[in-house]
């Protein structure tokens, strides 16, 4: 194994430049003894891609397993391993443990000079058939944590729920990776730049709304048809998501049937569709599929696991959340296609979609461009924040003279600390398809006015308008006077530059 791997970085693999130097670091650090890491991430996020870059430039032992008993699985992997020390027949181990104590012996002193990196790829097919792997594993990397060994053992996997699970409360490797990592969807920049699409914003985030990171789908799914320009964007859904011929077409559903712990998925597409609808809440979710708010704990739970669905905290009210699904092209899916599936396996998918821009605006690109919002001020817009280091969220504030709640889609509130008052430096309204007016302003300097009220300290509180539409004459006026910041699509894509407002 060549040192210095982590400056190696292929020029196929796109982005994932912290993702290479975590695993190159991983497998060059220069410790006499065992090491274990855990690759996860949910399907089509290229982490077989990334594996398999780095076995090319690291050397090592690569093997992906495939769903099967455990006789046939563990002669698939004897197979691979035989294959891999040049041997002219294949081993032919008993069972799993003489197969993982030789794979160790690989990498004791006198065998090789240098770390023996082994990545064991779709993890949880093998621990389906034979559960008793990571208990063997933890066995003889607590054998090798005194022993010394040059063993970098990577296990990877897709199924969130099993891979969470393997360094879980009492699980067997709990407490013995020196290595977590989660390949996530590409950034919304990233992504706009991946598609071809960055120098076109409202492209790309419409793009984004559909299909969000995921990098597998432009290539392998779609054989890079990209839509030309905006005039090409509603073609282009209709030929590829929206088209039963295409292999995004059932996509959303195999993202959810692939989940180990999923089982009546009727269930869990209600729950998604409730949330895809704007029922956030666990209470609104449980009203839109008619259960009790009890009865829905554990598919919430699993779908939190399974990194489909997350729970954000509402930044003002304690023990207030609300529920927000992580796949654009589920929430796509379960806003547009599910209430119109006949339709669409019929070949109507223009029809479909003519019929269906109020619905995309409202329970599709609008609750995504929130979301975009949130991110760009976690990341590109984090000089904005000027010193600031506050929680980035959403969250209500209740206004009683007026009996009514302002919804606050981006907010930036730091927590008290030495004795000081918890202080909001950020407020912000998003809007997908509204031109943003003084009305807005007004809205949040009334929610700046309330959280004061309440004790909190607003004395750097900024005030921000996020619209992909664009603003009137009249807020622009009010921002030239300072205090007050407009991101329109130019500035969450990097087209523009916004004047920082926060000290």
């Amino acid at each position: 194994m060549r040192r210095g791997a982590e400056a190696d970085k292929p020029s196929r693999v796109y982005d994932r430049g912290s993702e290479w130097g975590a695993l190159s670091s991983f497998v060059n650090r220069p410790l006499p003894h065992a090491m274990l890491g855990i690759v996860s991430g949910r399907r089509r996020m290229g982490k077989t891609y990334l594996l398999r870059a780095l076995v090319e430039r690291c050397g090592g032992f690569y093997f992906g397993a495939t769903a099967g008993t455990e006789a046939e699985s563990l002669r698939q992997f004897s197979a691979a391993l035989a294959e891999h020390v040049g041997s002219p027949a294949p081993f032919s181990f008993a069972t799993w443990d003489d197969a993982i104590s030789y794979l160790f012996g690989l990498a004791v002193p006198g065998r090789r000079d240098s770390p023996f990196l082994v990545v064991v790829d779709e993890f949880p097919y093998l621990v389906k058939a034979a559960p008793e792997l990571p208990s063997l594993i933890q066995r003889v990397i607590d054998r090798f944590q005194i022993e010394e060994s040059g063993m970098r053992l990577l296990l990877c996997g897709s199924a969130m729920s099993v891979m969470g699970g393997l360094l879980a409360s009492t699980a067997p490797l709990r407490g013995r990776a020196q290595l977590e990592l989660v390949v996530r969807p590409f950034g919304y920049r990233a992504a706009a730049d991946f598609w071809g699409v960055a120098d076109e914003p409202e492209l790309a985030a419409r793009l984004h709304a559909v299909l969000g990171g995921t990098p597998a789908y432009r290539r392998q799914f779609l054989a890079d048809d990209v839509p030309a320009s905006m005039g090409d964007f509603d073609d282009w859904v209709c030929r590829t998501v929206l088209a039963p011929f295409s292999p995004l077409f059932r996509e959303a559903r195999y993202l959810l049937a692939e989940e180990a712990d999923i089982r009546d998925t009727a269930l869990y597409h209600s729950v998604l569709a409730a949330v895809a609808q704007g029922n956030t809440t666990r209470g609104g979710i449980a009203g839109y599929i008619g259960r009790k708010s009890v009865d829905i704990s554990h598919p919430l739970n699993v779908l939190e696991d399974s990194h489909l669905l997350v729970r954000e905290a509402d930044v003002f009210r304690a023990g207030k959340s609300q529920y927000r699904i992580t796949e654009p092209l589920i929430t796509f899916y379960e806003a547009i296609m599910r209430p119109a599936w006949a339709r669409l396996e019929g070949g109507q998918a223009a029809e479909v979609w003519a019929r269906s821009a109020e619905r995309f605006a409202a329970q599709v690109a609008g609750p995504h461009f929130e979301a975009l919002c949130r991110e760009y001020v976690l990341g590109p817009g984090r000089s904005l924040l000027g010193r600031s280091l506050g929680d980035v969220g959403s969250g209500v504030v209740t206004d009683s003279r007026e009996r009514r709640q302002i919804q606050i889609d981006v907010a930036v509130v730091e927590s008290g600390s030495g004795g000081g008052r918890p202080a909001v430096t950020l407020l912000g309204e998003a809007k997908w398809g509204t031109v943003m007016g003084t009305n807005h302003l007004e809205r949040l300097e009334r929610a700046r006015e309330l959280l004061a009220g309440r004790g909190l300290d607003t004395t750097r509180c900024g005030l921000a308008c996020f619209s992909a539409a664009g603003f009137s004459d009249a807020l622009r006026r009010e921002a030239e006077r300072g205090g007050v910041l407009l991101i329109g699509l130019d500035e969450l894509y990097g087209r523009a530059m916004p004047t920082a407002v926060l000290p």
